[in-house]
């Protein structure tokens, strides 16, 4: 199975290094949340007056992008369309559109030309020679390219503003491309909105949540280098280990927080839970470390 599924909860408090999106329109309808309510409880706290300030980040969509405008979602745009960069009126170097269609049409399902889904992307993975249940770049270029509508797959229109912004046209140009979209290239902004993505973009239609077995797959294959490999593995095995049937899917608070509780305590012993809001998931992992000692 490939892991990026080819195949809510309110916000916690922030430290001023946390950013989220905040002018995004949901591209999904999410239908399901009921099914979260019991992810994104939080444990009563005495000191429930501390305050942590909030940041929150101008997208056009509720991932982001690399830089000033990787995979942001352009308004307006129609089929065929020129693609230009948001907030200025100067054009972005136009690229061989017609060569850029030839190469989505070989990945388009047989049965909706305008889009491309789990077959066409492991498509075009392989044109690439990249491992798509092992190589994270195929979803950072999913990512720089705005492939936000729809869970797992990339339309028409995404595909052209995309590889106009990283002014591609052949897959030679996008093999060029490929050591670029190591994560190790990303900010620490700009990896969280990555992170963010990935999440979504491995949404099962209109769930918000993921099963945490696929949850595990994707941390391993998006935090590697990223984070501490003891950090990763343990919260790994924590999740596997697990017997709440509450933990047997993962929100996306959940998951965003644990990436921040990996900036903001580096050490287990940065935690502190008298003045901290994590969602009941970080507070049970950190119960977890401390038995072990």
């Amino acid at each position: 199975k490939i892991y990026y599924r080819m195949g809510g909860g309110r916000k916690r408090k922030a430290s001023s290094s946390t950013t989220s999106s905040a002018s995004s329109a949901r591209a999904y309808n999410d239908d399901d949340d009921d099914d979260t309510t019991q992810h994104s409880r939080r444990r009563q706290r005495l000191t429930s007056s501390v305050s942590r300030s909030q940041e929150q980040k101008t997208s056009d969509n509720m991932w982001g992008g690399s830089g000033s405008s990787s995979g942001r979602r352009r308004g307006g745009s129609t089929r065929g369309a020129s693609y230009r960069s948001s907030g200025t009126t100067n054009s972005v170097p136009a690229i061989n559109e017609a060569a850029a269609t030839k190469m989505f049409t070989k990945i388009a399902d047989n049965d909706d030309p305008y889009v491309a889904s789990m077959e066409g992307i492991s498509t075009l993975c392989e044109d690439l020679g990249i491992d798509p249940m092992e190589d994270v770049r195929i979803l950072v270029l999913m990512w720089k390219m705005g492939a936000n509508k729809t869970p797992a797959q990339i339309n028409k229109d995404e595909w052209i503003q995309g590889c106009t912004k990283l002014q591609v046209d052949s897959i030679d140009k996008i093999k060029a491309l490929l050591p670029s979209l190591d994560t190790g290239f990303l900010d620490q902004t700009e990896f969280k909105d990555f992170f963010k993505f990935c999440f979504q973009f491995n949404r099962e239609g209109t769930h918000r949540t993921l099963d945490k077995d696929l949850v595990v797959a994707i941390m391993q294959m998006v935090l590697k280098g990223r984070i501490a490999n003891e950090r990763l593995d343990t919260f790994t095995t924590f999740l596997e280990e697990s017997k709440e049937e509450s933990y047997s899917r993962i929100t996306l608070d959940q998951w965003t927080s644990f990436l921040d509780f990996c900036y903001e305590c580096e050490d287990i012993a940065d935690y502190d839970e008298a003045t901290s809001a994590w969602p009941v998931l970080i507070d049970e992992y950190v119960e977890y470390m401390e038995k072990k000692g």
